[in-house]
């Protein structure tokens, strides 16, 4: 057994569960506060119930995402301590400001959020989702800002062979950090577009008609409609910096061996590494070309040219078209949903469509970070520090242990955080006057 493979799919299993849970929280504190405003203008109670649906949803959410955060952490010490003795100079204030810019001010006014609504005037709550909101952006900005410098670092020196910063200001906006930042938050924004398409229309099918499931559906279905768009531009214009930055990444990504000029677009293919070339390929002439160059012979580098500076070809391969397969079906699923919905209103064919594409943002996220990640490599620090550099002296049976551990601990943990969901859809909504500012506040709500 390999212990710096063990603890690479050590590391890789703690951040697929962990990403799971911020990709929630960063885009649904902004659609509570969405819901709280139309509440705050309209005075229709159907937003407030479907606010205080997703605010649970959003405190489990958030709960995991902190304890899962905290076990990955540990890990820098134990398995990889070459990573902080190498770049912690750069790596440890970026985590530092993620704790004190966004993860005390999430805390701070998560429980103002969550049980405040009644007990402190309604603009200091209102304030209190846009606090919480902000801070989980500011929270993702920062992590994205250590991400992207570990893929393109740039304003450093090294000294005795440690990396120190020269300039904060280049550290932060790294060439590749603008195009991963907009690609994460619009990928967290699909998440809860579809979490909540679908989480509502099971409620729907289930009998539970009321406005504040009809709205949230609709909510999520439009804002998946609005986001995937953006999100397939966003993400040309992220593959067009990597081609600039990390063209061996891309060269796994579409499949490509051998520099050509005009390559086509590989849509099916197993890649064989022992031979170089892709068996049972699906290709479509000269496509690929226009995608990467935005020019019919465009010349792209192969894999061929880097020697073993290059990432496994194969998981990157599958993993990038299982990304953008998801993202096809959400550009359908949510333009007929919304055209559905428009002329028919909510269908149960369409609920159940959408019920299928529930947890769809997950895997396009983790499907998507594994190209980023896995596409990185060798290397931890890209022309720095190698993976292999970074590992610690741990026994690999000592790894493989506590990662038999993790995966049980997750797969428990993530049925419970599913079975959780589904016990809260089951209860049906029920307005409380009381809590709302009195009946007199409580406008009619037109029927949907």
């Amino acid at each position: 057994m390999d212990p710096i493979l063990l603890a690479r799919i050590q590391f890789a299993a703690n951040i697929s569960f962990h990403i799971l849970f911020p990709t929630i929280t960063i885009a649904l504190g902004w659609v509570l506060l969405f819901l709280k405003l139309r509440f705050d203008k309209t005075g229709d109670a159907a937003w407030m119930d479907a606010y205080k649906f997703w605010v649970k949803v959003f405190a489990l959410s958030f709960a995991l995402g902190v304890v899962s955060g905290v076990t990955m952490s540990f890990q820098f010490g134990t398995n990889w301590p070459g990573f902080m003795e190498r770049v912690g100079n750069i790596a440890g204030p970026l985590l530092a400001y993620e704790v004190l810019t966004a993860f005390f001010l999430e805390a701070s006014f998560l429980a103002v959020m969550l049980f405040g609504y009644g007990r402190v005037p309604n603009r200091i709550h209102t304030l209190a989702t846009l606090l919480v909101a902000g801070g989980t952006s500011a929270s993702a900005f920062w992590i994205i800002v250590l991400n992207s410098w570990m893929h393109t670092p740039v304003g450093y020196e090294i000294r005795d062979g440690v990396v120190h910063a020269t300039d904060w200001m280049a550290i932060i906006f790294n060439p590749s950090m603008p195009y991963r930042l907009a690609h994460m938050m619009l990928a967290s924004g699909l998440t809860v577009s579809f979490l909540m398409a679908g989480l509502s229309a099971w409620r729907w099918l289930r009998g539970d008609h009321s406005p504040g499931v009809v709205r949230a559906l609709k909510t999520g279905v439009v804002l998946g409609a609005i986001l995937i768009p953006i999100q397939m531009f966003a993400g040309d214009a992220h593959g067009l910096n990597t081609l600039k930055h990390q063209p061996q990444k891309i060269a796994a990504m579409e499949g490509i061996w051998h520099t050509e000029r005009g390559p086509g677009l590989v849509l099916f293919a197993v890649p064989d590494a022992a031979t170089q070339t892709n068996k049972y390929e699906i290709k479509i002439p000269l496509l690929g070309s226009l995608i990467l160059t935005h020019s019919l012979d465009g010349e792209v580098k192969g894999i061929s040219e880097f020697g073993d500076n290059h990432p496994p070809v194969a998981p990157v391969f599958y993993a990038f078209r299982i990304m953008v397969g998801v993202g096809v079906l959400m550009l359908l699923v949510s333009w007929w949903g919304v055209w559905t919905i428009r002329k028919r209103g909510i269908t149960p064919w369409l609920a159940r469509v959408l019920v299928g594409m529930t947890f769809s943002g997950w895997v396009a996220t983790l499907a998507g970070w594994y190209v980023t990640e896995i596409g990185r490599q060798p290397w931890l620090v890209t022309g720095i520090l190698r993976t292999g550099e970074a590992a610690g002296p741990v026994a690999a049976t000592t790894i493989l242990g506590s990662l038999i551990m993790y995966l049980a601990l997750y797969a428990a943990l993530l049925l419970a955080y599913i079975l959780t969901l589904m016990h809260l859809a089951r209860r049906p909504a029920a307005h409380e006057p009381e809590k709302l500012g009195g009946p007199d506040t409580l406008k009619p709500v037109p029927a949907e």
